[in-house]
């Protein structure tokens, strides 16, 4: 995921990032001349909280010599160095100062996103940058300027979601540093994250979200087996992740559903209470699934008992919705990274509507969720 537009730098570099980040905050704001004077302050604010990230970061060799850094957390980050130079050398993702340097929060998430949609529509409230191209978030660097812009939007009848974000990536503006919140209870976390950022940083494509978290999300997991292979470990949780397809499956039918009810000819009225029965109807299966199929894993449960609105369904899909086309490249590929690349570089180039084809058509049932034409 990306917080604002950049540009790549050659592999290596290390710019300087006070004068980088001037020439940042001057391309976006020669972009938004004609915008609104609510974007420019967006564009302050995003250009101060990288600034300050950038000003707390610490080398990680650093840090593992610093006693008073928890031994959990030092060896945490000693992996994740290893995890570095695993990413380039055998994944074929850019070799350069990205999560080499840590920064140690004092929040549980670097950024909060705003999504936004209409009362009555699951298509997304979409902001586009100059670089980075049009996507369906905002994000900031705190809670409150979060809930400021959530409010905004609801003022002009929008329905909206915030979501914390652990980690972004300014594709290979800066060097991005590890992130504290980036770090939980289940050590692939920080490694796959790692995996899923540096393929942002090694192919974008602009106005293309659905590409773009769909690569990154197959090569983290794909990643993630291949580096639990490489030190003797047993492979990730295959029951985990059919888990979480299948609940993102279930989300996307709901989203679906909602579309169908708000493509009738119906009175707010009754489209408001029929939206609420669909609401119901799905909790009522995950509920069901949860005690049966799913052995009582509690991961989704705070997102279906929160509300659900239109700009919650927005997400779904849009990190996993071609992982499996992805896949059929990486196999076709004879799952060498340096092939992979190359192809998706191709794919990349073609005009929206043929990559898009050449994915559906990879995709089982031809058709992939949450891929939605107003993100590309």
């Amino acid at each position: 995921m990306t917080l604002f537009p950049a540009a790549r730098h050659p592999i290596g570099s290390r710019p300087r990032r006070r004068g980088r980040l001037a020439s940042l905050l001057g391309l976006i704001a020669l972009g938004g001349l004609l915008s609104a004077c609510h974007s420019l302050g967006y564009y302050a604010h995003v250009g101060g909280g990288q600034l300050r990230l950038m000003g707390e970061r610490r080398p990680i060799a650093d840090v593992l010599d610093d006693p008073g850094i928890p031994a959990p957390r030092r060896q945490v980050l000693a992996e994740l160095l290893e995890a570095r130079e695993f990413a380039s050398a055998r994944l074929g993702l850019p070799r350069n100062g990205s999560y080499t340097d840590y920064v140690a929060l004092d929040r549980p998430y670097v950024t909060w996103n705003v999504f936004a949609a209409p009362e009555f529509s699951v298509e997304p409230v979409t902001h586009c940058f100059p670089v980075a191209g049009c996507v369906a978030y905002r994000g900031y660097f705190t809670l409150e300027k979060a809930r400021d812009e959530a409010r905004r939007l609801q003022a002009r009848g929008h329905q909206t979601w915030i979501g914390g974000t652990s980690a972004y990536s300014t594709l290979g503006w800066f060097d991005d540093p590890v992130l504290s919140s980036m770090i939980g209870p289940d050590q692939d976390d920080p490694v796959g994250t790692v995996f899923h950022e540096l393929e942002h940083q090694q192919l974008y494509v602009r106005d293309d979200t659905a590409f773009n978290e769909s690569i990154a999300s197959f090569v983290q997991r794909e990643g993630l087996r291949e580096w639990r292979a490489w030190r003797g470990q047993p492979a990730p949780d295959e029951g985990r992740e059919v888990r979480e397809r299948a609940f993102v499956a279930m989300a996307l039918a709901l989203r679906a559903r909602l579309a169908d009810i708000y493509s009738r000819e119906l009175s707010p009225e009754a489209m408001r209470a029929q939206r609420e029965h669909a609401i119901a109807g799905f909790r009522d299966a995950y509920a069901a699934r949860r005690r049966t199929e799913w052995a009582g894993d509690a991961r989704f449960d705070r997102w279906v008992e929160e509300p659900i609105t239109n700009a919650k369904l927005v997400p779904m899909g849009l990190y996993d919705g071609w992982v499996p086309a992805f896949a059929a490249v990486f196999d076709a590929c004879g799952r060498q990274w340096a092939c992979f690349h190359a192809r998706t570089a191709a794919l990349a180039r073609e005009p929206a509507a043929v990559r898009q084809a050449g994915l559906d058509a990879l995709v089982p049932g031809g058709i992939a969720p949450g891929a939605d034409a107003s993100l590309r």
